[in-house]
């Protein structure tokens, strides 16, 4: 059973000011889409930004938080994450295709939760 509940104590060291978050990987996409969730440590707020190879800009809901986030939370980010419409060109909102698959240092059961999710769609 997956602890949904689950939240990191922290994604910050004393060191450290930025962190990757989340690897996704969408094998349906039409360019195999990879996008990076980083957190950054902006104004004491945990700011939250994706990051693809092409420069798009990623809409993510939250946007920000005053503590790590939740499995939950996190997983609804991931899910209602949207390519910026206003600075999209061609067809990026293809980017977004299928279920991603996930990796994090900072959340354990976020992979196996979208691998479930991938397997119930007929993915993999």
């Amino acid at each position: 059973m997956i602890d949904f509940k689950f939240c990191p104590e922290t994604y910050f060291t004393e060191d450290t000011t930025s962190v990757l978050m989340v690897k996704l990987n969408y094998p349906e996409s039409q360019w195999g889409e990879q996008i990076s969730i980083y957190a950054h440590w902006l104004e004491r707020k945990i700011q939250f930004e994706a990051v693809d190879f092409y420069g798009n800009e990623y809409m993510l809901y939250p946007s920000s938080s005053y503590e790590p986030l939740t499995l939950e939370d996190l997983v609804y980010l991931i899910e209602g994450m949207q390519v910026n419409t206003d600075a999209m060109e061609g067809n990026m909102e293809l980017i977004l295709d299928g279920i991603p698959e996930v990796d994090s240092d900072f959340y354990p059961e976020l992979g196996k939760y979208f691998d479930e999710k991938r397997k119930s769609f007929g993915l993999d």
